[in-house]
């Protein structure tokens, strides 16, 4: 049965997550994902998941912290609503990596981004926020093709 409703033992794992966010290492491989990362074409995407790139080790770091995060979303240890209003940069990532995300299971990792995506599909405000990133990022492919 899903955990609709919060207690302080979902706050208290909230709280833990964003005590992890702020970690040195964690928040340089934010700034790297969310703020130098932004794939236009597959061999923009496929670039980073290769060892030789420079920003590999932070989407590897984010990637599977949001991963993580969204598991407990997934597998009822945490209200998922709760959760995701509260660590929604996730989703910032996932709209990111979503129009490449068929292609990088079948031909890289068929688990890729599963708790992402149900997240996005399966909870009011990831879809909002998937649907919000999106929009943002279209709007910036928009200003950087203009130049």
């Amino acid at each position: 049965m899903a955990k609709d409703k919060p207690d302080h033992h979902d706050a208290e794992l909230v709280l833990k997550l964003y005590e992890l966010r702020r970690e040195p290492v964690m928040r340089a491989s934010r700034d790297a994902i969310n703020g130098k990362f932004f794939p236009e074409t597959w061999e923009d995407f496929i670039a980073i998941t290769k060892p030789e790139h420079p920003h590999n080790a932070a989407f590897r770091q984010t990637a599977s912290y949001w991963e993580m995060v969204y598991g407990m979303a997934h597998h009822e240890i945490v209200a998922a609503e709760y959760l995701v209003e509260n660590s929604g940069e996730g989703m910032f990532l996932f709209s990111k990596v979503l129009p490449f995300l068929k292609r990088f299971r079948e031909e890289a990792s068929s688990h890729a981004f599963v708790h992402a995506e149900w997240v996005a599909t399966q909870t009011a405000t990831g879809k909002r926020l998937l649907d919000l990133f999106q929009a943002r990022l279209k709007q910036k492919a928009g200003a950087t093709a203009g130049r």
